[in-house]
């Protein structure tokens, strides 16, 4: 199966909604005036029931088919980032310090088109639960829809996400078995000396010397600790001390975050890390206080699932326009959440020659739009064929 001609048909229409959102970007879980338009299209759709509130302000919209049968789950996320747009786009951003600059306007928008077209046809046996998330870019939305019951709730028995991918050409998509994305550990690490003058050392406990330390000893994590072949990336993003050129301060405060794709890996990078960082300050007469959170779990797709979305991908694109083997990407991804819940798989779709994802000159590219509708409705029509 080619692009779907509805798919095509639909692609401006589509578009035009994309838009729509795209000049009233959201954060985080304050995303009520692209909820209550996702809503709208479900209603104006036909789709048999619809629920708002999940996790927060969360959408799910439940497709019936032409008899009974299981239930699959296809999310979307909602949420823009606090970035000041610089496409220049009819389109851009009316909200100062705020954009999509992840897509996520476009996933919302394919998806409405799936749905807009299986509420149409309902070519299959059972249902397809559409899931419109809140809060992926940092506040775990994708957790919260599975705290409050989701999946129970609409007995979702499969679960599956999309994101665009800028660099793969417009009409390939990307997948890989195991792993995808990674863990998104962060940590704060406060170093607490003894400040005084700066002509002065030998009577303080420098922290900033202490700190340079421990930043520099930190990468043996990745050299020294890490097999070779595990990826583990430990990055320092912030360094804060001092407030004058001529006085040692008392405190200095690293921070940044630490990826991972296996579990045996994030235990051992936050375990080395911590002896790290207190054992260094030590010997430096100073003490490490350690913050880590565990963060976004890795994105782990589970094998046969992977296959039935490779399988959709192919039919749609060709399947030399399929990588099954792509290389993870270390950065992260909360519908982790719900793959720890529920079987599924995670792609990516070809956005063409764009900006990167969270450059300010990012646009969503509308002509995958009908690539993207057409993966979710061959993907529902095939798990639910009845």
């Amino acid at each position: 199966m080619p692009v779907l001609n509805r798919a095509a048909e639909l692609q401006e229409e589509i578009a035009e909604w994309r838009r729509h959102i795209h000049t009233q970007p959201e954060l985080l879980f304050a995303v009520e005036k692209t909820a209550a338009f996702v809503a709208e299209k479900l209603k104006s759709f036909g789709v048999d029931e619809i629920v708002t509130g999940i996790g927060k302000t969360g959408v799910v919209g439940l497709i019936k088919g032409k008899g009974p049968g299981r239930t699959i789950g296809m999310r979307a996320d909602m949420d823009a980032l606090p970035i000041t747009e610089q496409t220049g786009k009819p389109w851009a951003s009316t909200v100062p310090g705020m954009m999509h600059a992840c897509g996520h306007d476009g996933h919302t928008a394919m998806l409405l088109g799936a749905a807009k077209y299986l509420a149409e046809t309902r070519n299959f046996s059972g249902s397809v639960a559409v899931i419109f998330q809140p809060a992926e870019e940092g506040g775990g939305g994708g957790n919260e829809m599975v705290k409050d019951g989701m999946m129970e709730r609409f007995g979702i028995q499969e679960v599956y996400g999309m994101h665009n991918m800028p660099g793969i050409p417009v009409g390939q998509f990307a997948i890989r078995q195991g792993p995808i994305m990674a863990a998104t550990d962060e940590f704060k690490i406060t170093i607490k000396g003894h400040g005084g003058h700066a002509a002065m050392p030998h009577l303080t406990i420098d922290p900033i010397v202490a700190g340079s330390q421990i930043v520099n000893s930190l990468q043996t994590i990745a050299s020294r600790n890490a097999d070779p072949l595990q990826s583990v990336v430990v990055s320092v993003t912030k360094f804060n001390a001092g407030f004058a050129h001529n006085i040692i301060p008392t405190e200095a405060v690293i921070a940044g975050t630490v990826r991972t794709l296996m579990p045996e890996m994030r235990d051992l990078a936050q375990k080395r890390l911590t002896e790290i960082a207190e054992g260094v300050a030590k010997a430096q007469g100073a003490v490490a206080d350690v913050y880590y959170d565990r963060n976004y779990p890795v994105t782990f797709n589970h094998a046969e699932e992977t296959q039935y979305a490779a399988a959709a991908a192919g039919e749609v694109a060709g399947s030399t326009n399929v990588n099954a083997e792509v290389a993870p990407v270390m950065g992260g991804e909360d519908f982790s959440y719900m793959l720890e819940a529920r079987p599924g798989a995670f792609i990516f779709i070809g956005n063409g020659d764009t900006a990167g994802l969270h450059h300010p000159e990012y646009d969503f590219n509308d002509e995958i739009i009908p690539h993207g509708i057409s993966y979710w409705v061959k993907l529902a029509e095939d798990r639910l064929a009845g």
